[in-house]
């Protein structure tokens, strides 16, 4: 077993998985982003309009419930600490999500953070957005963690080729 992500090494018969660490998939792409096959070029298009969208949607909804507290008249500052709240949700939001492309999250600050997550959802949308426009959110990561996982399994593999009887002994 893998310990980088808990796949089998080894081929096992006729499965046809190649010997070595399978790549992690990634929503919505699986793991046509190693060698952006499968329609990745689409599924990116996609991701970045339908994120996009989605971020719209909510500024809408974020609207309607501007105007419900306007029409509640419960007062300038209620209202301005509304707003500041969740653009500061989202700040920090589109902060965490970005910073989760490059590197893993902590799961107790993840944890911690879900409230915040769920208010500055704008922030998440967005930064999805602009990830999708230029690679697979979160491909540099993964990339980055197949290729070390390849490359120790390589270093492995080649220094147990042969067979140890055979070999030579040291006078």
């Amino acid at each position: 077993m893998s310990a980088e992500n808990g796949t089998p090494d080894s081929t096992a018969g006729s499965t046809g998985t190649p010997a070595g660490p399978q790549p992690e998939p990634i929503r919505f792409f699986g793991t046509t982003w190693v060698d952006h096959s499968g329609g990745y070029t689409a599924r990116r298009a996609g991701v970045a309009v339908g994120s996009l969208a989605a971020a719209v949607v909510s500024c809408l909804v974020l609207r309607v419930a501007y105007q419900g507290l306007a029409i509640a008249d419960i007062g300038s500052f209620v209202t301005l600490l509304t707003v500041v709240m969740f653009a500061v949700c989202s700040a920090l939001a589109f902060r965490h999500t970005w910073e989760g492309f490059s590197r893993r999250p902590d799961p107790d600050r993840q944890a911690s953070l879900r409230g915040l997550l769920a208010v500055g959802f704008v922030g998440s949308l967005l930064a999805y957005f602009f990830r999708s426009l230029t690679e697979a959110p979160g491909e540099k990561l993964h990339r980055a963690e197949y290729d070390t996982a390849r490359e120790q399994y390589e270093k492995r593999t080649t220094r147990r080729s042969g067979n140890p009887s055979k070999k030579r002994r040291r006078s």
